[in-house]
């Protein structure tokens, strides 16, 4: 049976793969992933539903498809052990045309000998030109100018094949893109080819088809959104002895409790207060979009590159769910078990090195989002409270936000609110979530 591409869902009917996780000769399960698939702004897996035998694989690394299409054909297996080899020799093998990707359209070119063809107005008169009377009739009936036809037959007198060689120039220059009959494009430049070795032994590696898609976004938000981070510290003191005083309550529920689930829920406060920061600009119209809903995006950090799930309607969620949530999205992203559907429709987004380390950084906006928040590592400092030093656990924060729409004022009141959710977070929440 064929495995299609399902459903991508909110109107999404196509994608690009971006890597396949199986070949010809695999015993694959259901649910197993089959590959992963950049739609739109995501990359996600695409799971198997079907168990079997791969005998054949219909696409390939680059392709666009669309839903509906096959990804793979499997067949049922006695005894699990088909070889690798077998799918060669498959009994049936369907002759289809390979697949045209639209955006590879050919583009029509002219002949070389093609002399260019300038936009005319309609001949007056084609009478002073040699041709015989029939041909400058139809020629006017046209809308012809006969002088700008080179006549092939003696003395240069037009016959009707050069009509036709002309009417067909006309016909090819009018399907050529713009482009190529003379607009001016701004063709970016070359990379410069850089000899490294030149300097010291050097290792190349290609870079896989999910980090082209990482960098070219990333260079495409970096050059739309014109970015100013704004900088502080939480104090975590509050944050981390009510993470302390439940932590053993939560994980009897089976769930993790984290700074980053406070994170999210003091972040879901600020925006509240401050609207803007859970927007997007409709560039097409020219307006801005205001989300009655608050669905957050998690930048995961997994060994392919960096994933951003999305958990929506946190503003309903329980800190208790919210932490539940969390957890098993981070698994199914560095799983690569993360649908389509669960990388879409953020409305702000939040990147979390702190595991890792480091202090303040600049988060680049996740488009068609306006902010971002990066989390630092925590680290004890001394800090002036109530006049005297005290030795306080501080994260670092980094909000960087689109300046078309947020302007600095804005971002330093979503800054301080955000801080007082945090630094007074509220026991009430803690204890809600576990009565849930």
């Amino acid at each position: 049976m064929d495995v299609k591409l399902p459903n991508l869902g909110e109107g999404a009917d196509s994608g690009t793969v971006v890597s396949l996780f199986v070949k010809e000769g695999d015993r694959i399960e259901k649910d197993q992933p089959l590959m992963e698939l950049e739609n739109e702004k995501a990359v996600a897996t695409i799971p198997s539903t079907a168990s079997g035998v791969v005998a054949k694989i219909h696409v390939k690394s680059g392709d666009k498809i669309s839903v509906g299409a096959r990804i793979i054909t499997v067949t049922e297996s006695a005894g699990g052990s088909t070889s690798a080899a077998a799918p060669a020799s498959a009994p049936r093998e369907e002759k289809r045309p390979a697949a045209k990707p639209r955006a590879a359209q050919p583009v029509m070119e002219l002949p070389e000998d093609d002399e260019p063809i300038e936009a005319a107005p309609v001949a007056e008169s084609n009478g002073d030109v040699a041709a015989s009377p029939s041909i400058r009739r139809m020629a006017n009936d046209l809308g012809i100018d006969l002088t700008r036809i080179r006549g092939s037959a003696r003395g240069g007198r037009i016959v009707l094949d050069d009509v036709k060689n002309y009417i067909q120039k006309l016909t090819r220059a009018a399907q050529a893109p713009k482009a190529a009959v003379g607009a001016p494009t701004a063709e970016k430049p070359a990379p410069e080819k850089i000899d490294f070795s030149k300097w010291g032994e050097i290792s190349k590696k290609p870079m896989t088809s999910l980090r082209k898609i990482i960098s070219r976004r990333m260079v495409e938000n970096w050059n739309a959104i014109p970015h100013v981070t704004q900088f502080d510290d939480v104090d975590l003191t509050t944050i981390l002895e009510l993470r302390k005083k439940y932590l053993a309550d939560y994980e009897k529920q089976g769930a993790r409790l984290t700074v980053t689930s406070f994170v999210l829920k003091g972040v879901i406060a600020a925006l509240k207060k401050h609207p803007i920061f859970n927007a997007s600009i409709d560039e097409a119209a020219e307006e801005i979009v205001f989300k009655e809903y608050f669905h957050l995006g998690i930048a995961v950090d997994t060994e392919a590159g960096l994933i951003v799930p999305v958990i929506r309607d946190i503003d309903k969620k329980s800190l208790l769910q919210i932490s539940k949530d969390l957890d098993e999205l981070a698994k199914k992203a560095r799983d690569r078990k993360v649908s389509p559907d669960e990388l879409k429709g953020g409305t702000f987004t939040i990147s979390n090195q702190g595991g890792i380390g480091g202090a303040h950084f600049t988060p680049i906006v996740n488009k068609p989002e306006v902010a971002i928040l990066g989390l630092g590592k925590g680290a004890m400092k001394a800090v002036v409270r109530n006049k005297a030093i005290e030795a306080r656990m501080m994260l670092p924060i980094g909000l960087s936000y689109d300046h078309r729409i947020i302007d600095g004022g804005e971002a330093a009141r979503f800054t301080v609110d955000l801080l007082q959710a945090l630094e007074n977070f509220n026991e009430a929440d803690v204890k809600n979530g576990l009565s849930a």
